[in-house]
């Protein structure tokens, strides 16, 4: 099948994307170096008197709370009223991808990659400020790992274009059918329920294609 203009603009992107990841771990490891800190098994690790120096930039809690803004005091309540929601629903979908994913024989997904929680290491963060950013830690990982959850499945029970394009869609989107092409729907769906080279990371139990 000759590649149409899309599918080499879709290469250039990938190609661009790959440099623009190893850019950034690039800038990540000269971020490391300048303050003072390495990943040990996804472990942060300060050098030595690193924190009591960001020690020095913390905010008492009591000075925080002190200063604290009455429109954030008032809505903090309903921030955190969402986390039984957001820790049920983890739990659902995670029951969801270990059970149905192996059933269809869609890679499963490794949860740790998408739950990075660590800025409660930072000295320079008070304890309210630590509990905070967790707590947006895992609710923005949470979402991350939903994203890829819902895009493999979409992926693999209606692989369909939309006739109008969302403002962020996924990246399996791209090796979707054309809205309204009922033949190549009809004659690539199974082939897509088992092409998943253009995933993300994953765990490799329950993918074996008969």
């Amino acid at each position: 099948m000759t590649k149409s203009t899309l599918d080499d603009v879709l290469d250039r992107l990938h190609t661009l994307q790959a440099e623009v990841e190893e850019e950034i771990d690039r800038l990540l490891n000269e971020k490391r170096k300048l303050f003072k800190y390495t990943l040990e098994q996804g472990r942060v690790r300060f050098e030595q008197g690193v924190k009591r120096l960001q020690l020095q930039h913390r905010t008492g809690v009591w000075t925080y709370l002190r200063h604290a803004r009455i429109r954030h005091v008032l809505t903090t309540p309903i921030i955190y009223s969402l986390f039984v929601l957001f820790v049920a629903l983890d739990i659902a979908v995670t029951l969801y991808q270990h059970i149905c994913f192996c059933i269809y024989k869609i890679p499963r997904i490794k949860r740790a990659d998408y739950f990075i929680i660590d800025r409660q290491h930072l000295a320079y963060l008070n304890f309210i400020e630590k509990i905070h950013c967790t707590y947006c830690g895992y609710v923005n990982g949470l979402i991350e790992y939903l994203r890829e959850i819902s895009a493999r499945t979409e992926k693999y029970w209606c692989p369909i274009k939309h006739a109008q394009r969302t403002p962020d869609p996924h990246y399996l989107t791209e090796r979707f059918v054309d809205y309204g092409d009922a033949g190549a729907y009809k004659k690539q769906l199974e082939a897509l329920r088992k092409e998943w080279s253009k995933i993300k990371q994953s765990t490799t139990d329950c993918t074996d294609h008969d």
